[in-house]
This record gives structure tokens, C-alpha cells and sequence, in this order.
């Protein structure tokens, strides 16, 4: 392969001048500012949802970007969205014929998912912001909705992006501040819960106008030069704390090796591999030498693959800041055309994201051959969705929901893992039984930690957790489950945890296995069971202490005889 093969991808360079500098206390103002104006977005969009996915699993992110399309800052949210808002920023404005096409009020729509990086269901909204008749920059949402008309509301089988729902190309749902009702009737005419996407649709429309009033504050508070000379000193600092971390590992190129229990369409699982080569104080994420894009949807676009790289780095070595556009430049990423990290349309990609979950995992599985003190075992490995839709018997509406289940993360030297959503979906959250059985024809009869799911070490992984949804009513069920074949690792002697897995319990007393399957008819009195994975192990059993083992057994963490195979010394 040469070089000509491949795609090089880097973050915006520095603007900053010796002479621009601003002091450090503005430049931290300026930042919280923008924080703040993020999040107030994120409230906007929470208060105004209609749907749980939206409201309480907080399947979006929300961003504020410079006209240079640079991140300024996000809500805590959806991580792997907020690395792709820049290309859905740029590729929106394209859509509508360019940034000359922009008006003060305009709104435009977007899910092409090559220029999203997602499936056509992660819909992107963006606006401009004006400041004197100047555009200074953009407020972008992108959230999921329920349906759009693809061959499902969710899919694992799909053929090509034509199937997985309705597309979007760049187009204005406000013009001018006024509503194109034309747009917005063929939006809710592709939909099977079209009060659902109509409710959420207005809810981004809020927060896209939220954040970019909130922006436009922050501009007129400090004036456009101070605010961008400040805006200039942040993106650098970040850059220099990212640049900090890689001068601890060693010059060198490491490979991470992940797997897919299979494309959805045909048998058999899909191996890839990511290499992490690190120069200085510079990573480069290398992905040409992944396999061909695939006949089934685990096809990742390229913004998701460089969100995924974002992510994985800015979680290592962001030190717990909010990022911003800085903290990317330190790194690389490599694609080549036509592979699962880089398909070419009409390829299938719905499920897009769970390659992406995995090369995170592959990412720190390759740093961890020479610096294994720096990054965690495997978590689950997955986000273990589930997708429900039907009719209600008693009044015939269609409904829909859906959401994303916690794992056991991995362990790393000096920490046990916890039991949370894996970090590409950190600050997003599953519903409350509360809410999800008022809203579902279902019954909650089990959600609790699994018992000896954790991988073994001296800091163990976390724990699984064991769902038993039963239906009250026929319904049917999309299962989107990764890591079902292959446990997740360990480091440095940790051993490896449980497999996720989803079964159904028919009430005739038979058992089927359905982790990745599109439209399960689950009966009335099934139960729909998920499993999800626990976290790998760091170091030695042997080497943990006695009383972090008693104090496991008492919280029921782990069986008697699971501390006794594991760890002995105990006993002694």
C-alpha cells in the first residue's frame, strides 16, 4: 500500500500571533463562558424533548463552533457525536450552497451519513450566528430520532444507506427565522411516530436558536477582537495539555487488535486492527489496514472514525477539561477509501457506531503494549441498545423507544473499573423504570449488578448488569449487541470478563439467543433478557488484597467460589 492509498486527517492548525496573546484570566472567563452557553443549549433541548431518548438517555450533542467551524465548547453529552458536529457543520452549509447562502434566523438540516458520520436517524441541526451583520459562527445539535422511514426504526441487516431511512441533503426547516412548512409536512410524513420526531424537531430547533443567542452574548460581552484572541490562547492550551501526555510513551508504532461478531448480513466475525504510532509529542491513529467496507451495516464513516480517534486521545490525555478544537491537534488519523473506516457510498452504515466503540478499546489495547500504566483493560465493549416499537393495544398510536445499557468498565493499575456506559456515550444514560414503564407496554422484573461478570485482577473490572424486560403487549425488538464471541481483555495479568448477550424467554420454555438481530416479535409474556459484559482485570489476582475481596464478597460482587478459584491469598 502507498502513501497515495490513504487519506491523512488533521485538526485546524493555530492562528495565534506572540502579539495576540490575552491574559490568562480572560481566556479562562471566555472559555467558562462558552461552556456555559453550551449548556444552556443542552437544557433547552432536555426541557423541550418529547421523547425519552432525547429527554432522559441524552442521545445527542450540542456544540458551539467558531466560523472556522472549530470547536468552542460542548454540553457533557454524547462524546462520539460531538467529535463528528464539525463535519455535519461544514457539510450542512455545502448542502445549501455555501456560507453565502446564510441568512440571520436560517436553520438547516442534515443526515447524509457520510458527511455525518452516523446513520440517517442522527440528525443534525445547525444555525448561524451573526454578530453586526458578520457571521462569527454556528450552534449544531445532532440528535437520534426515533424513525425515519428506513426499512426498520432500527436495523442490523440493512444492504446499502438506502434502506436505513430518509435522507436529508443540507436543506433549510427555517428560512429567514420563518418555518418551511413544505420541509417540515415531508418530515413528518416519513416517520411511523411522527408526533415523537414533530416534538423533538421543535425541541432542536430551541436549542440550536438557545445556543447561538447564548454565543452571540458571550461575543458582545468582551467584543469580536478580545473574544477572538482569547479563543486563539484556549485552543493553544489544550493543544499543550494533549502534547504533555504523549511525551510519557515511548517513540513507536503498537498495534490494538478488535474484532466484530459479524456485519449483520453474513457469517462469520470481522478482525481489524488499528495502529497508534507516536512521534514526540504527536499521535497518529493509523486505520489502513482495516478490512474492506462490508456487505452488512458496521460500515464507520470517516467523521465517526476521527471522532472515535478524538475521543479515545481527549479521554487519555484531556486531564478531565471540556475540550475544545486545541486539544485535537496533536492528533493524526490515516483512512483508506472504500475499507470499514472509510466506506465509500452507497455502503451500509447503520451501525456505525459499534466498530467505533470497539477501536477505542483497540486504541488503549495498543498504547498498553508500552505504556500499560496509562490506559484501562476492555470494558463490555458495547452499548448493548435495544429498540422497541409497536401498537398500543388499547388505543391503536404507534410508539417507539429505545436506549443504550451500561457495561462494566476495565481496570487499570491503581483503580477497580466502575458499572457505567462505555466512554463513548459517557454523560448519555439509560431511563428510569419509572419512566419507562409508564411510557411501554413492558414490566421490569430484574435490572441488577451480575454476580462474578467482573474480570479478576489485583483492581478488578466492573460488573455487568443482568435486564429482564417482560411485555405486557406483542411488540417488537431490535437488538444491537457487539462483543458477544470474544470476553474483554485484561492487562498486565487481569483476566478476562463476562460476554454481553440478549436472549428471549419464550413463555413456551424455549431460549434464543438474539444479540444482533432487526424485528423481533416479542409476545406478550415473553421476556426480553440482556446481559451486558463486565470490565477485564489489571494485574495479578493473586496480588489483590484480602480485604478488597472480603469487602466484594459482602457486597455481593463476586460468589465464595469465585474469590476462592481468584484469589486465595484470602483464605489464607
Amino acid at each position: 500500500m502507498t502513501m497515495q492509498d490513504t487519506v491523512l486527517h488533521r485538526a485546524g492548525i493555530s492562528r495565534t500571533k506572540a502579539t495576540d496573546a490575552v491574559d490568562p484570566i480572560t481566556t479562562e472567563v471566555v472559555r467558562h463562558a462558552l461552556n456555559s452557553a453550551a449548556n444552556q443549549m443542552k437544557r433547552a433541548l432536555v426541557r423541550t424533548a418529547f421523547s425519552p431518548v432525547i429527554y432522559e438517555v441524552l442521545d445527542f450533542a450540542v456544540a458551539l463552533y467558531d466560523r472556522d467551524v472549530r470547536l468552542l465548547a460542548q454540553a457533557p453529552s454524547l462524546p462520539m457525536f460531538m467529535g463528528t458536529l464539525n463535519f455535519c457543520v461544514i457539510e450542512a452549509v455545502k448542502g445549501i450552497g455555501g456560507e453565502a447562502r446564510l441568512n440571520e434566523g436560517d436553520i438547516i438540516i442534515y443526515n447524509w451519513p457520510y458527511g455525518t458520520g452516523s446513520h440517517p436517524q442522527d440528525l443534525a441541526v445547525v444555525m448561524p450566528a451573526f454578530h453586526d451583520g458578520q457571521l462569527v459562527g454556528y450552534a449544531a445539535i445532532k440528535g437520534h430520532w426515533l424513525d425515519i422511514a428506513g426499512k426498520d426504526p432500527y436495523c442490523t441487516d440493512t444492504i446499502d444507506v438506502f434502506q436505513e431511512g430518509t435522507i436529508y441533503p443540507g436543506v433549510k426547516i427555517v428560512s429567514r427565522g420563518e418555518l418551511n412548512d413544505e420541509i417540515y409536512r415531508i418530515i413528518l410524513a416519513n416517520s411511523r411516530v411522527p408526533k415523537m420526531i414533530a416534538g423533538d424537531l421543535n425541541a432542536e430547533i430551541v436549542g440550536v436558536r438557545t445556543g447561538v443567542r447564548a454565543l452571540l452574548e458571550v461575543v458582545e460581552r468582551f467584543g469580536p477582537e478580545v473574544f477572538g484572541r482569547a479563543v486563539e490562547e484556549m485552543f493553544d492550551h489544550g493543544e499543550r495539555v494533549v502534547r504533555d501526555y504523549f511525551r510519557r510513551i515511548p517513540d513507536g508504532r503498537y498495534i490494538g487488535h478488535g474484532v466484530m461478531d459479524g456485519n449483520g448480513v453474513e457469517p462469520g466475525e470481522v478482525p481489524f486492527q488499528v495502529a497508534v504510532e507516536v512521534r514526540g509529542d504527536g499521535v497518529r491513529l493509523d486505520f489502513s489496514g482495516v478490512p474492506g467496507q462490508q456487505a452488512g451495516p458496521i460500515n464507520c464513516p470517516v467523521p465517526s472514525t476521527i471522532s472515535t480517534s478524538r475521543v479515545a486521545i481527549s479521554m487519555l490525555a484531556g486531564m478531565g477539561e471540556a475540550p475544545n478544537e486545541g486539544h485535537f491537534r496533536a492528533v493524526e488519523v490515516v483512512t483508506r477509501p472504500g475499507t470499514m473506516f472509510h466506506p465509500l457510498p452507497p455502503a451500509p452504515c447503520f451501525l456505525y457506531g459499534w466498530p467505533a466503540l470497539q477501536a477505542i478499546e483497540v486504541i488503549y489495547q495498543a498504547i498498553s503494549t508500552a505504556a500499560p500504566d496509562l490506559v484501562p483493560a476492555m470494558s463490555g465493549g458495547c452499548i448493548c441498545s435495544l429498540v422497541h416499537w409497536g401498537t398500543r393495544e388499547a388505543t391503536g398510536e404507534p410508539w417507539a423507544d429505545g436506549a443504550p445499557h451500561p457495561t462494566g468498565q476495565g481496570a487499570w493499575r491503581g483503580g477497580d473499573g466502575g458499572t457505567m456506559l462505555h466512554i463513548s456515550e459517557s454523560a448519555t444514560r439509560f431511563s428510569p423504570v419509572e419512566v419507562w414503564e409508564s411510557r411501554n407496554p413492558w414490566l421490569v422484573e430484574r435490572m441488577e449488578l451480575a454476580q462474578d461478570s467482573c474480570g479478576p485482577g489485583e483492581w478488578r473490572g466492573g460488573l455487568g448488569i443482568d435486564f429482564d424486560f417482560r411485555m405486557l403487549e406483542d411488540t417488537y425488538v431490535t437488538t444491537s449487541v457487539e462483543r458477544t464471541k470474544n470476553p474483554p481483555w485484561g492487562l498486565e495479568g487481569g483476566q478476562s470478563a463476562r460476554a454481553n448477550d440478549a436472549l428471549i424467554l419464550r413463555q413456551d420454555g424455549t431460549v434464543e439467543s438474539r444479540p444482533k438481530h432487526t424485528r423481533i416479535a416479542v409476545r406478550k409474556g415473553d421476556v426480553l433478557r440482556l446481559s451486558t459484559g463486565g470490565g477485564g482485570g489489571f494485574g495479578d489476582p493473586g496480588g489483590r488484597s484480602p480485604e478488597a475481596v472480603r469487602r466484594d464478597l459482602a457486597n455481593g460482587y463476586i460468589s465464595e467460589e469465585f474469590a476462592r478459584r481468584h484469589h486465595p491469598q484470602a483464605f489464607d
